[in-house]
């Protein structure tokens, strides 16, 4: 088994897999790269990169899980497998697509659905710092007869950090620049970014948790339609709508914004109960749907901006604002980033990469990092005391 992990790293390229299952729940992520090197020798160019949908059964199952009332045992031990067959199902189906066979496939990096986080300890209610991301590895490796790297985050958490955010390593490979400050910031369910200062170290980065991404206005467009529509395409619907200024000041009181990075978060603060009891508050004041949407759209803008105003350095500021994720793709909310951010507001396409894909590609060079035993957390993002190679292999 080892010489199959020594017949990887001996080869001066290779093809891997990032699989990605983000907090929305909306489709399993797969990027298909070729890559050379590792560290910083890194490089690498995308093949291939589809959304494969989750079908609504197993959306609800998952949600199921993310509850601790309806949470249980055997369904969450079933399930974990059943992940584990869907990205398997799911990688091959890109692989196919590209024209590619599976034994054409050196090495995977799957991130997994995240179910639960604790980035930090709950003593009040006994519970520690903690992270769960199931999918079962070993479905892919049978499958594909290849290594296999996931469940990412729990090395970083060992090493005293909160497990994310991840990608700031790779931003830093693919994205630092000598002349400008960048901010990278995904907007997926979660909005997270790095601050990379120009002409900076890894040890310079700057990465957390903004907050909401797409997770509240995609689980208002939910309830708003009940069930019709799982989110406001390119933000049509909001950009019809007035912002109300009393309830967008009260969201922005949320203790979260307040607390000091690195920190993380996720469904837990601000997944589907907040948002229902948000809605329904709205609701009841009168508000029209595309009101609703519009405010909880600009609270996904506010945030980005406050976080970024509260904890990059005054000094540097940010030039210019690259966006990825799904939020990149909403008209709407980059508007609001464009009016209320003193920067240039730019989007992965316009760089040449693919916002849809980010995430995805940089789980397979974490992958690729982890199988050349490089240090791929960064401790001034995530909190950990030290650097240590992420993530558990299966061969």
């Amino acid at each position: 088994m080892l010489q199959k992990l020594i017949n990887v790293t001996s080869k001066p390229e290779r093809i891997g897999i990032g699989i990605m299952s983000g907090t929305s729940v909306d489709g399993v992520d797969v990027a298909i790269i070729s890559v050379k090197g590792s560290g910083d020798k890194l490089s690498y160019q995308q093949l291939a990169f589809d959304t494969v949908d989750i079908p609504q059964d197993m959306r609800e199952k998952i949600f199921e899980q993310f509850s601790p009332v309806e949470s249980s045992v055997d369904k969450l031990c079933s399930l974990n497998f059943e992940l584990g067959q869907l990205f398997a199902a799911a990688a091959r189906s890109v692989v196919k697509k590209a024209g590619l066979r599976t034994e054409d496939i050196d090495f995977i990096g799957s991130h997994g659905q995240t179910i639960y986080h604790i980035p930090v300890d709950q003593s009040d209610v006994g519970l520690v710092k903690s992270t769960m991301q199931i999918g079962e590895a070993s479905v892919l490796a049978e499958i594909f007869q290849c290594p296999v790297v996931s469940d990412f985050r729990v090395r970083d958490m060992a090493a005293g950090g909160e497990g994310a955010p991840l990608v700031p390593y790779v931003d830093h490979l693919l994205f630092q620049s000598d002349t400008e400050n960048i901010a990278l910031q995904n907007i997926g369910g979660i909005g997270n970014v790095t601050y990379l200062p120009k002409a900076g170290s890894a040890s310079d980065v700057i990465a957390f948790d903004t907050g909401p991404g797409n997770m509240i206005m995609d689980e208002a467009m939910n309830i708003l339609t009940n069930g019709q529509f799982l989110f406001d395409n390119n933000g049509e619907l909001a950009a019809k709508g007035t912002v109300h200024q009393v309830i967008l000041d009260e969201l922005m009181n949320h203790p979260y914004l307040g607390l000091p990075i690195p920190k993380s978060t996720g469904r837990e603060l601000f997944g589907a109960a907040y948002t229902r009891k948000l809605v329904d508050k709205m609701l009841g004041m009168g508000l029209s749907s595309e009101d609703i949407l519009a405010t909880v759209t600009m609270y996904t803008s506010m945030t980005i901006v406050d976080q970024l105003e509260r904890f990059l350095p005054s000094d540097g500021g940010v030039d210019t604002l690259v966006v990825s994720g799904g939020g990149a793709y909403n008209a709407t909310l980059l508007g609001f980033l464009k009016e209320l951010g003193g920067f240039v507001v730019k989007t992965q396409e316009d760089l040449g990469f693919s916002s849809e894909s980010k995430e995805a590609v940089a789980f397979a060079l974490l992958a690729n990092e982890t199988l050349f035993g490089v240090p791929n957390n960064v401790p001034t993002a995530t909190g950990a005391a030290k650097q240590v190679v992420l993530g558990k292999l299966t061969i």
